[in-house]
């Protein structure tokens, strides 16, 4: 199993992880996909949180909880926590499935071509990494996490505690965007059509295949499948391919 050492604080990590079984889509592909794009700024329809908020968060989603701070990780944080980790732990959640239903319009994705980033929604099960924040830094680690995962008073709601299975033990852990609401939700997008937005849209962070392929390799490294984000980066990288026929 691949180390958990500190990671770095950067808002995206690009790096090609060694894959045990062949992607269709390759990095020389990823690539590809990339282009420079001027990060527009925050974004004006949010409500910015203060300091004082992420507190009253963290104090609210920390009520009550005893023991180790786990996060379940199934998208980015997976390859670029943004925290300190302690143990990892591949776990499953029962209730929920992987779906590229959040549209944005700026990180991974711009007004012209909308990119699509991944949410739990209800139903099904879905594989992830249990991430301990490391014993010792759990309050600058859920911080982090909250000011990455809510920029805005309008995603307040976006952290939910879920029940988790890793290893035949029950474990309560702390997720993002799970049963997400509100104007930037597009549920129900065919695999082709999130195919061609992932192959097209780019944005300040990076592309959608380059979120994508991260991921399906990241979890790769630790055995974890996913037969819908397998099928996905097949798709992109048929999409990829023909640029060169036309």
């Amino acid at each position: 199993m691949p180390d958990s050492s500190l990671p770095s604080l950067s808002p995206a990590r690009r790096v090609f992880h060694r894959v045990t079984r062949p992607m269709t889509l390759t990095p020389e592909q990823v690539q590809r996909t990339r282009r420079e794009v001027p990060d527009p700024g925050p974004d004006p329809s949010f409500t910015p949180l203060t300091d004082e908020d992420y507190a009253g968060l963290s104090q609210q989603l920390l009520h009550g909880h005893k023991g180790p701070l786990w996060i379940f990780a199934y998208g980015s944080l997976i390859w670029n926590p943004g925290f300190a980790v302690g143990r990892i732990r591949p776990a499953v959640a029962h209730g929920w499935h992987r779906s590229f239903c959040l549209e944005l319009t700026s990180w991974r994705g711009s007004p012209e071509i909308p990119g699509l980033m991944m949410a739990l929604e209800r139903g099904g099960s879905t594989t992830g990494l249990l991430m301990e924040i490391a014993p010792g830094h759990e309050a600058e680690g859920l911080d982090a996490l909250l000011r990455r995962e809510m920029p805005g008073r309008e995603h307040a709601g976006m952290a939910r505690w879920i029940k988790t299975r890793a290893e035949g033990e029950d474990i309560r852990a702390l997720t993002f965007w799970a049963g997400p609401t509100g104007p930037i939700v597009v549920s129900g997008l065919a695999p082709e059509t999130v195919a061609w937005r992932l192959a097209h849209a780019c944005g300040h962070a990076g592309s959608g295949a380059e979120y994508l392929y991260s991921t399906v390799a990241k979890m790769d490294e630790y055995g974890l499948r996913d037969r819908n984000l397998w099928h996905l980066q097949h798709l992109v990288a048929e999409e990829v391919a023909r640029w060169d026929q036309t």
